[in-house]
This record gives structure tokens, sequence and C-alpha cells, in this order.
């Protein structure tokens, strides 16, 4: 957004989910439910606002997942296409359009872009060597390749990813890898590809991140993103060698589809664009608009996208900053066509139950379970998680606290509250508003209190505070609680009516602010309360008055709001989400031992101490290093597989074991003249055998 630029509308989108499986409230947490918070919140302004979101289809992930299922990946993508939205739409998630990548208009969006790029000669041609599975006969994607993580040492970490730390990687960095299709160790083979060369936008995202939005990004967003950025960018493949996803439109690209980071994203422009060619033909198949958008025609997805008025936000988790922060926006400056975020407020991780939700492992609570289990508590869920958000670090969910959050919150506070309104209301006056008689100075306190509350939820939600702006709402039951509980109706009945009168009235006033400001927290109760009050369709900026309900305005029947958890459901949920835990991964076991040897056979071996004075990486060989080697006798030449494990600068100045007396062998044109001694953790790492303190090169190991 250009500054001082008036904001006509707003594109507002929450992360696309896989298809390959059900999601968990981690999920619920990390995108959707602030992003609905922000959406209601601005609908209650009559903003002009659209909301998009969508299953991603691509990917490795999803013929993963058609490999563990023994079925096909378009049976994968429709099953949990189907799930993953009827669950959001469930837990109250607002969308006006809930796409698909898999469909055409998001295939030809993406081709357009590409070749948009491509045309301006903005993508570089190269070839480049790739792992390759000789068994499965196949270039591995990012996806199809696991080993060790460099940076935290998780040995199933993804080509693309390590989901333990959260680090984003290539596959080369990856240490000991694997095939996931084979299990086999992959070979590096030449393959053509076409890249975004993103170190070229490192000038224009400095000024466009680390300047511009210094001040209004999350800390967290910020420090990922400049983290990146001062590291040096690299240019990035766009497309891959694979049959699943949109295929490279390009005459010389067969076999090859776009990266699914580069497609995924587009895919909140192509759900645009079926939003409104939809409404244009009137057969609304995915969009289930939220407002009425008047007279549309299939263009006016433009305005969203390519229109300086337009403020977009991008709601993600933190495993996504840097698609959405680097990645994308420099696509979408590239073309020249198309608006950046005004801001991407990303949330961290939360973990269930003292540990990393995942649902592979079965510790999770998949939105679909808890909507079985709960179907009438949608809004108890998205309390718990509201006032728990992984805002700025990780955050955990525990069910004691979601039973807690429910009965000593929502039930004794808001429900209460609201319950005790309407129940003396319609005791002592009926269906009927009473009348409000004069103010006294308690009276003219809670008037004051309450026309300060929307104010300050607003500037919460504005600043992306969601946790501080449910606080303060429930802030607003507490205070409607305090002011029954210090005025005390119920005693005033036989001696002053018209003052109950005027306690009963404010209250139900509190009642009518809590219904409409509860909307974009608790979308269920607040309908539920407006029913019960039966509320005209008020605003937000109708709120933080005493007027709300005329004297007179007939009430609906008083009901309870939130029931209490008991602690037998509660310890049910434990006992399920414990039974469903999969066992950790057992550590590989130890290598069984070799035939013995006799005390004469060991005493063959002459084992010593080197000092490595040189090192370097072998050419043509990704394992090997040329270490040379002080024996105390002589200097000799020793290649040792351990590239993948020591940087030659390591290694220079330090003591080694070896074997000296080992027969020399011939290795890729040199002569080795010896071996250097390791051991082998269960996780496939080296670690050299070095002497404890410095000792004289050639001293004997015995």
């Amino acid at each position: 957004m250009k500054e001082g630029k008036e904001i006509k509308r707003y594109t507002i989108t929450a992360a696309l989910p896989y298809a390959n499986g059900p999601k968990h409230i981690g999920h619920l947490a990390g995108a959707y439910i602030p992003a609905d918070v922000y959406v209601r919140f601005l609908r209650l302004f009559k903003k002009n606002v659209l909301f998009v979101c969508g299953s991603d289809e691509h990917g490795t992930a999803i013929p993963n997942q058609a490999l563990k299922e023994g079925t096909t990946s378009t049976e994968i993508i429709d099953k949990y296409h189907a799930l993953i939205r009827d669950s959001l739409y469930k837990m109250g998630i607002s969308f006006d359009v809930y796409h698909r990548t898999s469909e055409p208009i998001h295939h030809k969006t993406s081709q357009e872009l590409f070749l948009n790029l491509y045309n301006k000669g903005l993508l570089t041609e190269e070839t480049s060597e790739q792992y390759f599975d000789p068994k499965a006969n196949v270039f591995l994607a990012d996806r199809y390749i696991q080993g060790t993580c460099p940076k935290c040492g998780n040995p199933n970490a993804y080509g693309d990813q390590c989901e333990k730390c959260g680090s984003t990687l290539s596959p080369r960095e990856l240490i000991n890898p694997r095939s996931t299709l084979s299990g086999d160790v992959p070979v590096l083979k030449p393959t053509k590809h076409w890249y975004l060369p993103l170190q070229q936008y490192e000038d224009w995202l400095r000024k466009w991140v680390l300047e511009s939005h210094a001040d209004d990004w999350k800390p967290n967003v910020y420090g990922q993103c400049k983290s990146w950025i001062d590291a040096g960018l690299q240019p990035r493949a766009m497309t891959r060698d694979l049959d699943w996803g949109i295929k490279v439109p390009l005459p010389n690209a067969e076999g090859k589809v776009l990266y699914v980071w580069f497609d995924a994203p587009i895919g909140y422009i192509s759900a645009t664009r079926a939003f409104f060619q939809e409404m244009a033909d009137g057969k609304l198949e995915y969009a289930t608009p939220q407002r009425d958008f008047g007279r549309v025609n299939s263009e006016d997805w433009k305005l969203y996208w390519q229109s300086d008025d337009t403020k977009l936000v991008h709601f993600i988790g933190k495993d996504n900053i840097v698609f959405h922060c680097i990645i994308f926006p420099v696509m979408l400056h590239a073309s020249g066509e198309y608006i950046l975020p005004d801001n991407v407020p990303a949330n961290e991780f939360m973990n269930l139950e003292g540990d990393k939700m995942s649902t592979s492992r079965g510790w999770s609570i998949e939105m679909h379970d808890y909507l079985a289990e709960f179907p009438d508590k949608p809004d108890v869920l998205r309390y718990a998680l509201l006032t728990n958000l992984p805002e700025t670090k990780d955050s955990e969910f525990t069910w004691k606290d979601f039973q807690s959050k429910n009965n000593n919150e929502l039930v004794a506070i808001f429900g209460n509250f609201v319950n005790r309104a309407l129940v003396l209301t319609e005791k002592y006056f009926g269906d009927k508003v009473p009348v409000c008689g004069p103010l006294n100075k308690t009276d003219e306190g809670l008037i004051a209190e309450v026309k300060e509350f929307p104010g300050r939820i607003a500037t919460a939600i504005e600043a992306y505070k969601f946790r501080e702006a449910t606080a303060l709402l429930m802030d607003l039951a507490r205070t409607g609680n305090k002011y029954l509980a210090e005025t005390e109706p119920w005693k005033l009945v036989k001696t002053d009516m018209a003052r109950v009168s005027t306690i009963l009235n404010l209250a139900l006033q509190v009642s009518a602010n809590l219904a409409v400001l509860a909307e974009p927290f608790l979308p269920f109760s607040s309908k539920k309360l407006k029913g019960m009050l039966q509320l005209k369709d008020l605003q937000w900026s109708d709120t933080g008055s005493v007027e709300l309900l005329p004297a007179g305005h007939v009430l609906g029947r008083a009901s309870l709001l939130f029931e209490k958890i008991e602690d037998t459901v509660i310890e049910a949920q434990i006992k399920k989400l414990m039974d469903t835990k999969q066992p950790p991964v057992a550590a590989t076991p130890s290598k069984p031992l070799k035939p013995t040897v006799s005390i004469d056979d060991f005493a063959k071996l002459d084992i010593r101490i080197g000092k490595v004075v040189a090192a370097e990486k072998m050419e043509k060989s990704n394992k090997l290093l040329k270490l040379t080697i002080n024996s105390g006798l002589d200097t000799r030449i020793i290649l040792s597989g351990i590239a993948q494990h020591y940087t030659p600068e390591e290694l220079v100045g330090k003591q080694v074991t070896f074997i000296a007396n080992l027969a020399p062998r011939k290795m890729m044109g040199l002569e080795s003249q010896g071996m250097i001694l390791s051991a082998e953790n269960s996780d496939g790492k080296l670690k050299l055998l070095f002497p404890a303190g410095e000792v004289d090169p050639g001293s004997t190991v015995s």
C-alpha cells in the first residue's frame, strides 16, 4: 500500500492447506482463525473485503500420500479437499471463496505468470546436477529426498525443509541423503530447469522489506526475512521433474512441472478469478460470498490484485514466511502487474500437551475429529486457541486448559453475565427491555467503560494482536459481571423497581455490545446472543453505546450460551490422544559384532595419531576429502569419505586417528595410504576419533 493511499478494498488470504491429509487445530491457530477474526472485523465496518483460500493440490506431498493409501493422486485431493473445506466452514471460517489448484483456471493463471516472467527474460535456464533415483528411474523432487538436517541433526529432514527445526533447505545440504521411493542413496545427474534469480532482487527486497516494513511487520516475520536477505539470496528453481503438477508451458519442457511454491500462492489469484467468473455467470460452485458484491463482471478480480487502492494481507504459519515474503513478492514485483502484501502476520507453531503436533505420529487433534466430538462447540475451540495464539513464540494447547477456558471464562464470566441479565429481566419485566431511569456514579462508570472497549479491541485487531483483543472482549463481560455484583438488583426488587429497571437496562445494553463485538471471535455464540436479544443488524461503529436496545424492545427467550465441560469428557480426550500416539522412532540398532579375531590379528594393525596439514574436496565426488597427513614418519595422502560430515577448514591442524599400515588403495586416480578412523552414529553421521589431548604425530594407539 503506497503511503497516503485510500484503501477501497481488502484482499485477505489464508494459507492454502495441502490436500494430502486432514488438518489439525495447530493449523487453525496458525492462519485460519486469526484471518477470520480480521475479516469479520472488517465486515462489521462494511468494508469491501474478499476472503480467499483453497486447497493446494500439487507438490510431492500428494503422490506420496497416494502411495501410502494405495490410491491415486486425484482421489487423494478429492477426498481431503472436501474434508478440509467442510471442517474449516464448520469452524466458522467465513471464506468468500474456497477454491482448488487442480482447476483449469488455476493452471491457466500459473502458466500465464510463468510465461510473463519467461518472455521478459527474467527466468534463467540452467542445467545442473540434481538427485536421481536409478532404481525408480526418476529425478527426485525435494520431498522425495530425506536425510540428516545440517542445522539440527534431525535424521528425517526433507530436501526442502526440516520439520523439526523449521529450517528451509535444499537437497544438496542434506547429510546422507536417501530416496523416499526406494530407500537407496540417490546419484547426481544433470537436468535442465528455469530459475528465478532472487539475488538480482536483493536491493529491492532490502528497501521493500527491511526499510518499508521495519516498524509494522511482526518481529518474527521481519527477523526471518532479514536473516535470509543478509545471508545472500540464491537462484531458486521454479520447475521440477515430476508428472504431477502444472506443466511448464514451453516446447522444450517435457516431463517438467511448475515448482509447487511457484504455483501455490498464485492459487490466491486464480481463486479470485474463479470467484468473479462464478459471480458473473451466476453459478456458484466454490464461491459462498459473505456479503453482497453487487453487479460484477469476470474481470473485476483485477481490482483485488492489481489496484493500488487495495490492501493485501497474507495470514500464514511461520514455515511459509520465506515463500510469502520473499519468493512470491519477487514474482509479483517482477511481473509488473500485481500489488504486494501490506502485511504478512505469520504465527509461530502451537504444540500439544508438551510435544510438537504431528498427524503422522498420532499426536494431534484433527479439526474433523474435534467437530465430531464437540459438534456444538466450535466457538469454545476458537476461544481456547485465540487466548493462546502463538503470535510471537510457540505456544501450547492442553485439554485441561481448554476445559478451564470454557468453564472458568466462557461459562462463568461471559455466559453467566448474559444469562443473569436476560433471566432477571424476564423474571421482573417479562419479555421487554425495561426503562433506563436516572443514573448514579456506578452507572456512569459502567457507561464510560463500555464506551472505551470497541476502540481498544479494534486497535488490537488492526495491529494483529488477537490474543489481546480476545482478552479485552472477556474484560467487557467481566465489567458487566462486576456491575451486577455491585448493584445487586435482586436485592432491590422489593424496595426500588425503578432502580432495578435501570440496572437491567444497562446490563442488557452491555449484552448487546458483547453480541456485536464477539462476532469476529465467537460467531456462533454472537448469532445465538443476537437471537436472544432480538438484536437488529448492527455495525462496529454502533457499539460503545448504551442505547442499542430501546425501552420496550421485545426480547427472545433466554438460554445458556455455554455449557460446562465435565472432567470425564476431558479425561476421555486425553486418553484418546495417548492411545493414538505413535512411539518415537527407535534408534537404529547397533551393527552386529563381526567374527572374533585373535590378539595376534589385532596386533598386526598399526594405529597411529597423525596431524592434518592440508585438506581439500575431491573434484567430481561429494563424499571424499583429500587429507595430507603428517604421520610422524612421513607425509602421506589419505582419501576419506567424510566430506558430508566435515569441511576441509574444520580439519586442518587437527590430529586424527588412522591405520598406518593398510595396503595402499587407488581411488579416483590417487593412491590413498591409510584409513582415517571414525565412529558412526545411529543416524548415519560420522564422528572422527580425535585424541583427548595433543600428542606427538606418529604416536601409536594400543
